[in-house]
């Protein structure tokens, strides 16, 4: 974020405009419409200045620009077509420690006049910080469609019901859930029909119904990591959490989409070092859900996909604990199709198959044999620190050695590498490119298709390394 937004209550404050054209009239409309005090600039003034200098709506002042003029005013806008002269406003305004907007100049400017939706009391300004704002434009247009304009009179209710509700309920996690009613009922209805008397009864209703916060847990998938592979039901369930316990390799990106006040616990477990053990996550699903809380269980990837999502909700059910489950994007599907791998081919692979390659245990209890056929996909998960076993194994047990592999480290993200090769130098690619986990590996005709196929972040890597294999 370069700019930190902010709403400025500008009432009885004067506010320069620098310049006497169309472009200083639009902003001084906009000043006049916040209950500013404009002060307007310029040598010359068109027609609508003019009338509203007649009209004592604002202040005008002729001539060339002096410093003088910044006396006593809280913010400045430059809107002349001198460049020359807009620099100089800034300037002065910058030793004062002045707010300065130059119309069209991002780089003079210390503040951004946004693209505004206005639904008052309700606002929503929309910035590009002064690189696209044309792009700003198209955004507000959108919003223009998709805001009800009786949004603007929902605000103004809740203005007004706020002490009541505070007062009905003190608790915030239930104020929150009372908030929610409250949006998803019959006020919208009222509202729109310009009967705000109805309205008022449908809040006093609410606020007379009493029920008892019952706590929850929803099993949500992140994805692998893109935060645009979160789906709309994930990113709700982010958005009404009171808790979010949430996985280390669920990325920032991600986590930045859910509701600023929520609380986060970061228990994610990576092979070696344990932040929080499955027992312990367990103790704090059922510890908020019985304080009222709504719990986000936050993984990458997808729940029921080697992330012990059955097993969470196994104890949820013993423990009578309301719960969901919201799918995620499983990193085999995300990293293949962001490699370039289609895991299923009518000419190369007829079936897929998840494997988990998290320790030797796991790797024991596995069919090396079925696993080593041919005209299959194999999609392996957290096998960094295995990948020599699992070459020797898929060899040893019939797989060719000149199976194409595709190994994809944190796919899906800016970060993705992808290194491609044959099962026989895996080993050595891996070792060469210095992998680190999260990697997944795929191995099958389908990963030759990376090197044709790949649309996402860099080149693959590997084919020196594997001609000096071959």
């Amino acid at each position: 974020m370069t700019l930190y937004p902010l709403f400025a209550d500008l009432r009885d404050r004067t506010v320069l405009v620098v310049g006497g054209g169309e472009v200083a009239a639009r902003k001084v409309a906009a000043l006049l419409r916040a209950g500013a005090r404009a002060r307007v600039g310029a040598t010359s003034f068109i027609p609508q200045l003019r009338e509203l200098r007649a009209a004592h709506a604002i202040e005008c002042l002729d001539g060339e620009y002096r410093s003088d003029w910044l006396d006593d005013c809280w913010l400045v806008i430059a809107a002349t077509d001198d460049h020359e002269l807009n620099r100089r406003v800034a300037n002065d305004a910058a030793e004062r420690r002045m707010f300065c907007n130059v119309v069209d100049d991002a780089q003079q400017s210390s503040f951004q006049v946004p693209a505004v939706v206005d639904r008052a009391p309700l606002i929503v300004a929309i910035s590009s910080g002064g690189a696209a704002p044309m792009l700003a434009r198209w955004v507000r247009e959108r919003l223009e469609i998709l805001l009800d304009h009786s949004i603007g009179a929902m605000a103004s209710l809740l203005e007004r019901q706020r002490p009541a509700i505070r007062a009905r309920h003190g608790d915030v996690g239930a104020r929150r859930r009372f908030y929610e009613r409250l949006l998803a009922s019959r006020v919208w209805q009222w509202l729109r029909a310009d009967n705000t008397a109805g309205a008022q009864r449908e809040i006093e209703s609410l606020l007379q119904t009493t029920d008892e916060p019952r706590g929850s847990v929803a099993l949500v998938g992140a994805g692998p990591g893109d935060p645009g592979l979160l789906t709309l039901r994930g990113l709700r369930a982010l958005n009404e959490a009171d808790v979010i316990l949430h996985d280390r390799l669920v990325g920032a990106a991600v986590l930045e989409l859910a509701r600023r006040d929520a609380l986060r616990i970061e228990v994610g477990k990576e092979a070696g070092v344990h932040h929080a053990t499955q027992e312990q996550i367990h103790a704090l699903m059922l510890e908020h859900a019985r304080a009222g809380r709504r719990i986000v269980r936050l993984k990458g990837g997808d729940p029921f996909v080697f992330g012990r999502g059955g097993e969470e909700l196994e104890f949820l059910r013993a423990h009578d604990i309301a719960y969901e489950v919201v799918p995620g994007i499983t990193a085999a599907l995300a990293c293949a199709a962001y490699a370039g791998v289609p895991l299923t081919h009518r000419d190369h692979a007829q079936s897929v198959r998840f494997v988990t390659a998290h320790c030797k245990q796991s790797l024991d209890t596995l069919d090396w044999r079925a696993l080593a056929a041919e005209r299959q996909t194999l999609a392996i998960y957290m096998g960094v620190a295995q990948l020599g076993t699992l070459q020797a194994r898929l060899i040893t047990h019939g797989r060719d050695a000149q199976t194409p592999f595709a190994l994809i480290e944190n796919g899906s993200t800016a970060q993705q590498r992808v290194i491609t090769g044959s099962l026989a130098a895996l080993e050595a690619l891996a070792r060469e490119h210095d992998v680190r986990a999260p990697a997944l590996l795929i191995v099958g005709e389908v990963a030759s298709l990376a090197t044709t196929l790949a649309w996402f972040g860099s080149a693959p890597l590997g084919a020196g390394a594997l001609a000096r294999a071959a």
